[in-house]
This record gives structure tokens, sequence and C-alpha cells, in this order.
């Protein structure tokens, strides 16, 4: 091929690629589970449609790089409409993809600036698009003796008025979903669902149960992992004993519990590891357990990596006994204590290895390279059937 061919065709790509900016509360080296699912997105938009990301943190106090992995990461200097309006104007991209958490830009979760900034950058330019993807909606059923109770009326106006300002909306549940639709009725897009994805990998072929470690994980950052070992640490010994583990994996930053006599298998405190090593473990590990409201699954990162990566996803505090977000009790988890069914007495490896794989199943719908096709289609205004 001639060099003059080739140069065209470096210009034809050249053309064709797209500039976008996601705006994140925090990225690395905080740990933060919204910043971690937009660098994901952001790797994978870049590798398989060739658009590019500038980020933008939205706590002025973030202190990191001023790239990630080839990615330009910009800062607004104070929680203000001014801030953000002068740092999208001097960059120059036309489309957002905002990722919503109300708190994460606001210390009582009414961040009034943004939607006052949104709104003048979308009079600068017109032709701009705001692409919005809501991790979270408001912070509702607060006791009324937190700020959350009283603010709640001004975080749900705050969602209503981000809906209206943007060309599409997504979550992470349905639930949120339909709450969205409440809140602007008069918005003519749908709301799709997606799930989150694994931030620790998402191997495409995963060992059977019977070919792995008989290792129990425990994964997650420290406020999770507590809540396991002080909420549930007998359903966690007890998941061990009917599964026939033989150890657990602590896997996250350290936490301050002496947990050497509370079980009957040993606890092999890993620490907090990269995403490449966790994965690893994972994928040669059995179960994953976890404590969470099976109506928020949907929303769990925990939850995710243990689909992804082919374990057996272990849950307590399962409140429900119907599907969720397409996730169902007794068949995409199973739970050592259940009350009825058969999750608590099952032991056999078939029944065990049919949950993991439709928990497996299941992920792969909204996969990081599912959602990132899904993405690039909004934002590059095409239209998604």
């Amino acid at each position: 091929m001639s060099r003059k061919h080739l140069s065209k065709m470096a210009n034809r790509i050249q053309k064709s690629s797209t500039t976008i900016i996601q705006f994140v509360p925090r990225l690395l080296p905080v740990i933060d589970g919204v910043g971690d699912y937009a660098l994901n997105l952001a790797r994978q938009l870049r590798e398989d449609f060739d658009i590019h990301t500038q980020f933008i943190v939205g706590d002025p106090t973030w202190k990191g790089a001023s790239q990630i992995e080839g990615f330009p990461i910009h800062q607004i200097e104070y929680y203000s409409d001014s801030s953000f309006v002068s740092t999208l104007t001097r960059l120059e991209v036309s489309v957002i993809l905002l990722h919503y958490v109300g708190y994460g830009y606001a210390k009582r979760g009414c961040p009034l600036w943004l939607i006052k900034g949104l709104q003048q950058w979308q009079i600068i330019r017109p032709q701009a698009r705001l692409i919005t993807m809501f991790h979270e909606v408001y912070a509702a059923g607060r006791p009324p003796w937190t700020s959350a109770f009283w603010l709640f009326p001004l975080q749900k106006q705050i969602a209503g008025q981000l809906v209206q300002l943007s060309r599409q909306v997504l979550t992470s549940k349905q639930l949120y979903a339909e709450i969205l639709s409440r809140l602007s009725p008069k918005t003519s897009f749908p709301i799709p669902t997606l799930p989150v994805f694994s931030n620790v990998g998402e191997p495409k072929l995963t060992l059977p149960l019977a070919e792995r470690d008989p290792t129990m994980v425990v994964f997650g950052g420290r406020a999770k992992r507590r809540q396991v070992y002080l909420d549930a640490s007998k359903e966690l010994d007890t998941a061990c004993q009917k599964l026939n583990l033989t150890k657990i994996l602590d896997i996250g930053p350290a936490i301050d519990l002496d947990l050497s006599d509370n079980f009957h298998v040993p606890v092999i405190k890993m620490g907090k590891l990269p995403a490449a090593d966790i994965g690893d473990l994972l994928q040669t590990s059995r179960a994953g357990f976890l404590v969470n409201r099976a109506d928020y699954l949907a929303k769990s990162g925990i939850f995710a990596a243990y689909c992804a990566n082919g374990l057996l996803p272990v849950v307590v505090q399962s409140n429900t006994t119907i599907p969720v977000d397409g996730i169902e009790p007794e068949k995409h988890y199973w739970s050592p204590n259940a009350q009825n069914g058969q999750s608590g007495k099952m032991q056999a490896t078939s029944a065990l290895q049919a949950i993991a794989t439709n928990a497996y199943c299941w992920y792969q719908a909204h996969s990081l390279p599912e959602q990132a096709k899904m993405y690039s289609k909004y934002l590059t205004n095409q239209v998604v059937e």
C-alpha cells in the first residue's frame, strides 16, 4: 500500500474519531466506583469505536494526575457554575457524558451549580448534547433528623431538571428509570436500564466450579466488608461449611477487625490489589460473598464482578422473592439462610453450577463491550432501537 494511500486513510480515520467529555466526581487514586466505571467505559469506547474521552473531575479537592492512560484530566476549581462553564468552554467539546450522583457534586446532594452551568453551556453551544447516566437519583426514605430528609424535594427537583436538559438518560435500575420518567413525564425518549459492569475483568471463558479452588471471596471497600464481618459472619461461616470451602480470601483495603476466631476456616487477608490481580483470584475461586439488598444487586459492582468471573454469588440480606432487574433468587444467586426453596440446603455441584452459569449469562447482556456499544450510539447521535 502506497504512502499516499496510507496518509489518506489516516486522515479519514482521524476525521471519523469523536471526542467527548466524561464528567465524574473523582478518579484514581481515589477509590470511587463511579470513577472506575467511567474510566473502564472510556477505555472500551476508545478501543471499539474511536471515541476519545477527556475527563472533568467535579471535586475541587481531588488530587491526581493530569492524565490517565492517555486520557486528559481537567478539574473545576470550585463548586460554581462559572468555574464549570469556564472549563467546558476552554475544552471546546460539544458532547458531555455526565455520571450523576448528587452527593458526588455537593455535600448535601444538591448541586444547583451543576444545573446552572449546564443551562449556560447549552446557551453558548446550542448544538451541544448532554447524555446523563444516573448512578443515583435522590436520597429517599431517610429519617427526619438527617439533612437528606429535608433536602429530598430539592434533590428530586434537580434530578427532574437534569432529565429535561439531557438528550438521553440512562440508569442502572429499572426502578430508577420509572422514577425518572415520572419526574419528567414529557420526556420523549425511553430510559434504558444498564446494570453496572465488572471493574475487575470480564473473562470470555470461565472455569466450572468443580475445577476451582475451594475458596470463598469477600471483596469490596472497607464499609461493605465490615458489614459482612459484623452483620453476617454467622452466614458466611455457614456458607463455607455447606459449600465445603477451605478458606476465605479477604480482598480490599485493610479493616481494623480481628477475624481469626470467627470462622471454621482461615481468613487470608490479601489487602488492596490491582484490578488484574483481583480478577485472577476471582477466576480461580469458587464463590463470592456479599451482604446486599436483592433489589439493589444491579447496582452492585461486587455482584457484577462475581457474575462476570463465573463464581457462585452468595447473597445475604435478600429481601425479595421475585425477580428484580432480571435477577432472580435461587436462580442467579445462592443464600445460605433461605427460609424456603432449596437455597439453604443445596450442595449438589450441578445445582450450584446452574446458578453460577445463570449469573454469568445474565451479566453478558450488559457487559462492558455491550454497554460501550449503546453509549457510542447516543454519544455520536445515532438512532438506538
